[in-house]
């Protein structure tokens, strides 16, 4: 029988549960790829904590993969995990209690999601990387000082609860690792980088502290080239590890093996359909597929204008598969409006991701009337919020980073060290500018000259003062986190002097998006009257995100992602 038929009688299966028929595609008329107790969609944080879970409780997996590697979005992550309470933080010292972490989160998502999703994530969240860590080869760092996202807020930390994957030897894979997928930005030969270390390197040129990071990491990457090792750290390191305990665990991850319908049988999801065949769910499929931030057409239907697939950083396999695979078969969705958004600059290769260097003193962000309209510095999501709200009145897509030379002579610009040349591919393509006036990088960005000279006076007489009384940028412990602290009286904030004068294009980009089927604390799919969807879970950015509209923290999407994976399998397995 040919794909195609069996993508009809799955898609009908579908239909007839959403129809509330109970029904399903004969088993014998798709072809047998596998039987197994887990079917696991995805092979990203979510799908291999998932996996790894089923596995040690006894219950036989198998992992399916979209992409030619395995990893997903997490592998080409920072890998940074937000997960208030769990051993490693408590271990490191952090003054964390069950009380704040609560406090917090309920402050920071608000009404957007049940208590009960949250506190799951707060109760399995610390049990989680305990098992992870005893059950793979992970280990974990605190990444201190990196402050909660809003710690001003009852039980917020501005030392931060965000953790990150230790230095693993890529060796004890073996010849699984040309499998993995490749980091978003790869760490310099030579270098062993943890992400905690970033907000250091942009400064080793102007700080003895950054100077001294820079040295540690050229350090471990010595060692580790004398070891013979293979040095992964941040989402290459936590995807590898998973892996490893996978393959410890005896658990197979099929590559090259998309999801085009989920297999629906008596009523209850019974497993996945493959151009392979029918992967067989004794006891449940996890949908752990990513979101849809390379699907254009469901951009275009959940989210704001302008928007597209190419300023995401996500994993280009995730195009919705195991969204729109639910959706078929009657789930609701929600938060599908939203994304884990950052400001981003659209590189000729790739958009680029800002964090430091919108933060870093020497810098603002203006619109196209060449005004501010943001703290810089603020949380990332609350950027591009800011950005949409305002466009259709006072159009901020684009805006653009405004720098001067001062600002470049000093501090690391992406891969781009102080003082060197911007790549001349960055001025073709628009996205950057540069001028020895104001007014002529006005002109050649097209704002208004006479409201980009009042704007960049207007913020150089804040920035001596040390104190944005128009936008709050630095009154926030977290607005200090990529800052420099050698600038006085306040490290966010430094006058435009020196030319020439840079300008960088500034798009909504996002690290992937946020909505996806709606979940209960069990993370099992619910359908818009509540009702369980019986056999079918998913976790990660395939599910509505537990932090609502909002962002916690570092690690706010891998955090959630791998314990709603862990809840996910220990509800199969009964042990919840």
């Amino acid at each position: 029988m040919s794909v195609t038929r069996r993508h009809l009688l799955a898609s009908g299966a579908g239909l007839a549960v959403a129809a509330g028929v109970q029904q399903g595609a004969s088993a014998a008329d798709l072809p047998t790829a596998g039987t197994c107790d887990v079917v696991v969609i995805g092979s990203g944080a979510a799908g291999m904590t998932a996996a790894l879970t089923a596995a040690k409780q006894g219950l036989s997996v198998v992992v399916l993969e979209k992409a030619p590697t395995f990893g997903g979005s997490a592998a080409r992550s920072g890998a940074g995990i937000w997960i208030p309470n769990n051993p490693v933080l408590l271990a490191a010292g952090v003054p964390d209690t069950p009380a704040k972490a609560a406090a917090y989160l309920a402050a920071v998502v608000g009404p957007d999601v049940p208590a009960a999703r949250q506190q799951a994530f707060l109760t399995q969240g610390p049990a989680m990387i305990s098992f992870v860590m005893a059950n793979s080869p992970l280990r974990f760092r605190w990444m201190e000082g990196y402050s909660d996202y809003y710690p001003e807020l009852p039980g917020g930390l501005p030392n931060g609860r965000s953790i990150e994957p230790d230095q693993l030897d890529g060796k004890i894979l073996g010849a699984e690792l040309a499998h993995l997928n490749p980091p978003y930005l790869a760490v310099p030969a030579g270098l062993v980088v943890f992400s905690a270390d970033y907000k250091w390197l942009a400064l080793s040129a102007v700080s003895l502290k950054g100077a001294a990071v820079a040295a540690e990491c050229l350090a471990r990457g010595t060692k580790a080239a004398l070891l013979g090792q293979t040095p992964l750290t941040m989402g290459q390191s936590l995807a590898a590890g998973l892996r490893k305990g996978l393959l410890d665990a005896g658990v197979p991850v099929r590559l090259n093996t998309p999801l085009t319908e989920l297999y629906v049988e008596n009523g209850t999801v019974a497993g996945a359909v493959t151009p392979a065949g029918l992967y067989r769910a004794r006891r449940g499929v996890i949908v752990g597929s990513g979101g849809f931030e390379h699907n254009a057409a469901m951009r275009t239907q959940y989210q704001r204008q302008p928007i597209g697939t190419a300023w995401t950083v996500g994993a280009k396999e995730n195009t919705g598969d195991g969204i729109r695979a639910g959706q078929r078969l009657g789930a609701d969705v929600a938060l599908m409006d939203d994304a884990w958004w950052g400001p981003a600059i659209p590189l000729p290769d790739e958009p680029y991701f800002c964090l430091a260097e919108r933060t870093l003193p020497g810098g603002l962000i203006v619109n196209a009337a060449g005004r501010r309209y943001v703290n810089e510095a603020a949380p990332y999501s609350d950027v591009v919020h800011t950005m949409y709200d305002r466009n259709p009145t006072d159009p901020d897509i684009p805006s653009w980073l405004v720098v001067d030379q001062n600002y470049r002579n000093r501090y690391l610009f992406k891969d781009i060290a102080p003082t060197f040349v911007l790549p001349d591919d960055w001025y073709s393509s628009g996205a950057a500018h540069k001028a020895w006036t104001l007014d002529a990088l006005a002109t050649s960005i097209g704002v208004p000259g006479a409201a980009l000279r009042a704007t960049v006076d207007r913020f150089n007489s804040l920035a001596l003062k040390g104190d944005d009384t128009d936008f709050g940028r630095g009154d926030s412990a977290y607005d200090h986190y990529y800052t420099d602290p050698a600038i006085f009286p306040d490290s966010c904030l430094a006058p435009l002097w020196l030319p020439p004068y840079y300008a960088f294009r500034i798009v909504p980009g996002d690290l992937g998006t946020k909505g996806g089927l709606r979940t209960d604390a069990r993370a099992r799919v619910l359908r818009p009257d509540g009702s369980v969807i019986p056999g079918l879970y998913a976790a990660g950015n395939a599910s509505a995100a537990v932090m609502g509209h909002s962002y916690a923290g570092a690690g706010s999407t891998i955090g959630p992602a791998m314990t709603f994976g862990y809840i996910a399998a220990r509800d199969i397995a009964g042990v919840l």
